[in-house]
Formats: structure tokens, sequence, C-alpha cells
């Protein structure tokens, strides 16, 4: 199955070109190993810790969301990108700073770490079971990187209104939307950041009604109201490392951990499309999100992308030349 959408995927990337004019094997003379060289550093992090995965996953997302995806989100410093409060708790930036210093050394100058980032981010899906696709290649860093920036990043607390408007923001639609929320089936949060939905929903000491009793038992025992708030919760319940459809189960059943994801449930169009992947038939529907979340990953893929002269070829990921 996996290399029947792998072929789909190879086809659907060369009749689809990115906006911005990336393309696949863009690095194919002029630097050939690049692509292996990323996929062995995530791999070998990947071996030791699994959920190293979500991480990659996440930066990309939230990098091509401010400023396009430019690798703005992976530069160190007071009033930078990555110390606005929407992204704490990101992870992953060791992988991308080794790669990055293996691809240095092998072709100096010549790959961008936001293109790093999308090719980490891509084999860190297909290392979790999930599908795999030709990345299209070309992206430029960019120079600019401010917290300030950051404050429409999606957040856990949005409506579906709301995480509409954003994701329209860049271009993406509501069949965007929810096949990339599917990424949560390989997520994790913090117990801090859905304490609310547990103790605290209305202000009256009520829990979130949306969620499974069940469940929420589940949740308050790994949760206590005083307890750890660092504590790391699963998004998808009972798959947390496997790329599946169990998400989309999951928040059908009442089993969302994140109030935004449980949402998308209650709104008439984003549930149909959820319903879609979360159907009955095990074949199907595996298949359907696996050959779909590929194509919203492309699309966000090329969000604002810096091509040609534009931005830089950074030597170190974390600082500007």
């Amino acid at each position: 199955m996996k290399a029947v959408v792998s072929v789909l995927l190879i086809i659907l990337v060369m009749v689809l070109p990115a906006k911005g004019q990336l393309k696949a094997g863009f690095y194919s003379s002029s630097c050939p190993k690049a692509e292996a060289t990323v996929r062995s550093t995530v791999e070998s992090y990947y071996n030791k810790d699994p959920t190293i995965a979500a991480g990659l996953l996440r930066l990309h997302f939230h990098d091509c969301f401010v400023q396009g995806c430019d690798g703005s989100v992976l530069i160190k410093g007071a009033s930078s990108e990555g110390n606005a409060l929407p992204n704490q708790g990101l992870k992953g930036f060791e992988v991308i700073d080794d790669a990055k210093a293996q691809v240095e050394a092998l072709c100096p100058g010549v790959v961008s770490c936001a293109d790093i980032l999308a090719l980490a981010a891509r084999d860190s899906v297909d290392l979790s079971d999930g599908p795999s696709w030709s990345v299209p290649t070309g992206r430029r860093d960019g120079r600019v990187s401010l917290s300030s920036q950051a404050s429409n990043l999606p957040s856990p607390l949005d409506s579906v209104a709301v995480q509409r408007q954003k994701f329209a923001a860049k271009g993406l639609d509501d069949h965007d939307l929810v096949t990339l929320v599917g990424g949560h089936t390989i997520g994790e949060t913090h117990c801090q950041f859905i304490r609310y939905r547990l103790y605290n929903f209305t202000a009256t000491g009520n829990s979130d009604p949306t969620i499974n009793q069940a469940f929420l038992a589940q949740l308050q025992a790994l949760c206590p109201m005083n307890g750890d708030g660092t504590k790391p919760v699963a998004l998808d319940r009972g798959s947390q490392t496997k790329f599946d459809v169990s998400f989309f189960k999951n928040v059908k059943d009442g089993n969302a951990v994140l109030e935004s994801d449980q949402r998308l449930w209650g709104d008439d169009a984003t549930r149909k499309i959820m319903q879609n992947y979360a159907g009955n038939i095990r074949g199907l529907l595996g298949f359907r999100f696996d050959f779909e979340f590929p194509k919203a990953m492309i699309k966000m893929g090329s969000i604002e992308v810096k091509i040609g002269t534009q931005g830089e070829i950074r030597k170190v990921c974390s600082k500007f030349n």
C-alpha cells in the first residue's frame, strides 16, 4: 500500500508545480547526497526517541505559519520567533542543526535550513509508518525572526471560525485544515495546556462536556489539578507513535485531548472531512489519509517561500550569516 501511495505521489509532484517554483530534486546535481543525509540524521534521533518525529513535524508547521517556510523559527535570540509563547515547547532543533552540519561538510553554502526542516518533517512521517512523498525544494532562508510576528499561530483554544481564518490567511482551506490537524496522530501536549478543560472549563469548576466521560477520568488521573504541568500527554490515545487515522476516530468518540481538535467535530463542514478519514473501511480510509496528507503538506510547505536570490543560505541554522 505504501509503495502504491508513493508512486501516486511522485506522479502528483510532477504534475503539480509548487507555488514559488520549488521543485522536487532541486539539489540532485548541486548536493546529491543532501536528502539521504537528512534522512539518516532524522532516523538516528528517531531510533533513540520516536516522539522526535512529532517535534520535527510541528517545527516545520510553526515555521511555515510565520513569515512562510523560511527557517525563521530556528533562529536563536531574545526576541526571535522561537521565544514567542506559542513556540514554547518546540523541539527537534538539535536534529536540524546536526543534519545541517553534515550537509555543510558535503556541500558548503548550498542547502537551506528551511529545506532541511521540510525534508525532516517528511522523513518523520515516513518513519512513523505514515506516507512518504517527494518534497519540492529550493527554499531560501529568511533574514527576519521576531517573536512579535508569531501571535497568529493556531492555538488549542481557537474556535473553528478562528482556525479557519488563520489557515485561510495562508491560502489553506477546510480540507487542508482538517488534514494537517491529522498530524496530531503522532503529537503530544502537556498537562498545563489541557488542565482547564478538565477542571475549570466554564470558570465554574466544570469539565468540558464534549470530553467522553471515561476518557475524562483517564486525563484527570494523568493530569491532577495541582500536578506537574510539564507532564506529556499523547494527542492520539492508544497510538501515539504510529501515523494513522485513529486520531480521527478518537475525535469522533469525544476522545480529543485539545479543545481545538474536538471543536472540528462540532462544525458541519469540518466534521464531514473528519468522517471521511474516520470511516469504517480500514483499507480505504487509511489510504485516503495517506494520499491527502502529503498533498496538504506540499501546499503548506510552499507558503510564502523565498526563492532565487531572496534571503540567504545560512551556514548555521540558529543564526543569520
